[in-house]
């Protein structure tokens, strides 16, 4: 008897670890991104560009493509992945619902917000956004980096 209670409560205590991670992995799909349109290949052994996941699509951060050294050429670039990982994984900028903006200036705001805006329009407003300065990215002669979340439609 003391050998069936001491199974039970063991395979108690694997069901409870077990599960967390059957439901995390449940309807999680990777999203492959051969490097379309400037975007990433997808998945590296750190990273997956893009993620679905209970009707969201995760992107993860886009520096900007080398070669444009100015902020609103930066933003652009770096919107414009987003929207191939956004297309690539069924949905669309129009559906965006948070980026995070990571700045290496502060004073880039104003061009950063120029370009940025005009990804949306009146008939389809930005999503909610957070700003944050930051010491440094990655990458070298990038002057921000840029995550979003979209709905799935």
């Amino acid at each position: 008897m003391r050998n069936s209670v001491r199974s039970l409560a063991l395979a108690c205590v694997a069901a409870a670890l077990v599960s967390p991670l059957a439901l995390s992995a449940q309807g999680r799909e990777v999203v492959m991104t051969p490097g379309r349109g400037g975007a990433p290949s997808a998945g590296t052994a750190t990273l997956s560009n893009v993620i679905k996941a209970g009707g969201l699509v995760f992107a993860s951060g886009q520096l900007p493509a080398a070669g444009d050294s100015t902020i609103e050429g930066q933003t652009t670039s770096a919107l414009g992945k987003i929207k191939t990982l956004f297309e690539a994984a069924g949905t669309s900028m129009n559906n965006a619902v948070k980026c995070t903006v990571f700045l290496i200036d502060v004073k880039d705001f104003g061009g950063m917000n120029s370009s940025y805006s005009k990804f949306w329009s009146p008939e389809n407003p930005p999503p909610v956004r957070s700003t944050v300065v930051v010491a440094a990215l990655v990458t070298g002669g990038a002057k921000l980096e840029i995550e979003c979340i979209a709905a799935k439609p």
